[in-house]
């Protein structure tokens, strides 16, 4: 169970993990972060998030998980953003379509890989985005890779892969390289 998960971007896919893992009773309390207050407001009066803040450092202090649902461009501005609010066993996920670039942005802001990293891709989608088309059974029975490297503590990509399987994903592991030869987005 996660005692406090805080989610970086809770639009579709991240706003879908959180009603997934509350419906599951997996979850204690969730905080979003988002440089855009009018939508954390709309996350919290859905039900989707339990609080929010706008100060990503401050969003991420006293977390167990904090996933990160943001475009693979902004990656390395989060990164920066949260280092602040990082204690050393936070854990650290994402939800971005490729790996190799999110290891290397991490590295460039945070001077070295933590040990609670593990990159993760849920492959699940819909035609529509934002936090009003979340839903709790999105990656239900759908696939979601990670791709613990080696500096990954084992019980971090325990906690991960956990937490996907509460949400009825089918999850499985693979090498950075491996996941981005294979199913990366260009």
């Amino acid at each position: 169970m996660i005692d406090r998960l805080t989610i970086v971007g809770v639009g579709l896919i991240g706003g879908s993990l959180a009603l997934a893992l509350k419906k599951a009773g997996f979850v204690g309390e969730i905080v979003g972060a988002s440089r855009r207050e009018e939508h954390l407001k709309e996350a919290v009066s859905l039900g989707v998030i339990d609080r929010y803040e706008l100060d990503m450092a401050k969003a991420v202090e006293g977390a167990n998980v904090v996933f990160l649902s943001v475009p693979l461009g902004a990656m390395g501005k989060v990164f920066s953003a949260i280092k602040p609010g990082l204690s050393t066993n936070t854990i650290i996920t994402d939800g971005g379509s490729a790996k190799g670039c999110l290891v290397t942005d991490a590295r460039l802001a945070l001077g070295e890989l933590p040990s609670g990293l593990v990159p993760g891709h849920p492959i699940a989608g819909t035609e529509k985005s934002g936090v009003n088309a979340a839903f709790a059974e999105l990656h239900q029975d759908r696939r979601v890779i990670l791709t613990p490297l080696e500096s990954s503590d084992p019980e971090a990509v325990k906690m991960v892969q956990s937490m996907w399987e509460a949400t009825g994903a089918h999850v499985e592991c693979m090498s950075v390289q491996e996941h981005d030869e294979r199913v990366a987005a260009p």
